[in-house]
């Protein structure tokens, strides 16, 4: 290392470089039926009080950065228990007016029934917004989106995620609408249903179980099928992959929605 770190009481090394800070910043998305959905905090403190930003903060001596994660969201937005995966890193040199600072990206997705979100923190406030339709935001914070939109879209490629922005008993239409407003693309609903149960990757629901579903069947007996059918429901298949003895659910999605 040369000369530029020295020895100090305790026996570690301080070294005589510039240290950047190091930030974590959470992309959560949410489905409400219609459209794709993201969490955002409305910034109580400068820079950029007032502005809206994705939910995050500064990385503690003591802490990962995955627990930097965790905690900021749960003190910010009190969403809690939610699996993050880390996809990107953010450095650009002006990326924050307090000084260099990098941050670690985080995304997950969430049924925002799930969670009763609210400011707290340095936050002032915490609200699910329209992906498409998003306030002025703080930092690169727009940046940071379109990059997960892009990871999005290649996680439902390798597994999936689409069924996790559901409710545990969905329809096909309700998935459909899913894979649509994160490609961007109008699926044709035969064919769609047609690869969905080619798949093997969701099992029927029958109604003693939609019934027994405390949290579903209320609002899923108001569901219209087309022509007046009566909707069918499904769920993820549990069943093992005999080939891999694996979670069906890995590996099985590729292309499946490539028409």
């Amino acid at each position: 290392m040369g000369t530029d770190n020295l020895q100090n009481r305790n026996g570690g090394y301080t070294y005589e470089y510039p240290r950047p800070a190091m930030t974590a910043d959470c992309v959560i998305f949410g489905f409400d039926g219609r459209g794709l959905k993201i969490l955002l905090i409305e910034r109580g403190v400068e820079p950029y009080k007032g502005y809206w930003a994705l939910p995050g903060g500064f990385m503690k001596m003591e802490e990962t950065i995955e627990e930097c994660a965790i905690r900021e969201l749960r003190e910010e937005t009190g969403v809690t228990n939610i699996y993050l995966e880390q996809f990107c890193c953010f450095s650009s040199v002006g990326r924050d007016p307090r000084g260099r600072v990098v941050t670690v990206a985080f995304i997950a997705l969430v049924r925002p029934a799930d969670y009763q979100v609210v400011g707290g923190d340095d936050a002032r406030a915490a609200e699910w917004f329209d992906a498409d339709m998003l306030p002025p935001l703080a930092f690169d914070h727009t940046e940071i989106i379109e990059a997960a939109r892009v990871r999005l879209r290649e996680i439902l490629t390798l597994r999936p995620a689409a069924f996790y922005l559901l409710d545990e008993i969905f329809t096909v239409d309700e998935l459909r609408r899913v894979y649509e407003v994160i490609n961007g693309i109008t699926y044709d609903r035969r064919n769609f249903h047609r690869k969905l149960m080619q798949s093997h990757l969701v099992e029927d629901v029958d109604s003693r179980t939609l019934m027994a579903s405390t949290t579903t069947a209320p609002c899923k007996s108001s569901i219209a099928a087309p022509r007046g059918r009566k909707p069918k429901f499904f769920r993820l298949s549990k069943r093992r992959n005999r080939d891999t003895d694996s979670d069906i659910e890995e590996g099985s999605i590729k292309d499946l929605f490539t028409f």
